[in-house]
């Protein structure tokens, strides 16, 4: 009911005013509100963490020095829906072995592509049939390693950038595409080394 402080008069300031509430009917109020903004939270925090970025914590050596044990990251599981991984990407996915666990490596090889290392160089073929020298400015130490691998269409070949520390593609083999949950989009933790897209190839370019 809306009351007027003046009456009926024209002309008067009106003015609403909630009606009396016991305390249980207070209380009930409150956990009515908790619960609307908790749903309400849960509505826009569940689709961000299932279908576009949920945040990972990198433990191991196998990608030193661009990523140390510790770091706190958030994966973009967004743009793999719209394009395909490139080479040089930084991605998570599920172990093949073990599903329940995720690996941090980088991109080597794409679908349908031929790579052939030997104890100087690592090359590879293209779908098109180019033949070319895969640069890695990231690899601070090699670890010189023989193979011929040939990727069917839906398998990527990953390596950790720290060669002589990481399980990767060169023992359990090529990662198929839907074991690839995303791309690494920022490194939060530590403050010393925010960054958005750590370990993009971008990171490593020199002037001529």
């Amino acid at each position: 009911m809306i009351e007027s402080d003046q009456g009926t008069k024209a002309g008067g300031e009106s003015r609403v005013s909630p009606p009396p509430r016991t305390a249980d009917e207070g209380l009930w109020s409150f956990f009515g509100e908790v619960i609307r903004f908790t749903l309400i939270a849960l509505l826009f925090i569940v689709p961000i963490r299932m279908f576009i970025a949920q945040p990972f914590i990198v433990s191991g050596a196998s990608m030193h020095p661009t990523f140390e044990t510790g770091e706190y990251l958030i994966v973009d599981e967004l743009t793999y829906h719209m394009r395909e991984p490139v080479r040089g990407d930084v991605v998570i996915f599920r172990f093949p072995q073990d599903p329940s666990k995720y690996f941090i490596k980088r991109i080597i090889g794409r679908p349908g592509e031929t790579l052939i290392s030997d104890k100087n160089s690592l090359s590879v073929t293209t779908k098109e049939g180019a033949t070319v020298r895969v640069d890695e400015p990231y690899v601070v130490e090699a670890a010189p390693s023989a193979f011929t691998v040939t990727l069917k269409d839906t398998e990527y070949f990953v390596m950790g950038d720290n060669r002589r520390a990481s399980l990767d593609s060169r023992v359990f083999g090529p990662v198929p595409r839907e074991y690839i949950v995303g791309r690494a989009l920022l490194r939060l933790l530590p403050p010393t080394k925010i960054a958005t897209f750590p370990g993009a190839l971008t990171e490593f370019a020199t002037e001529d």
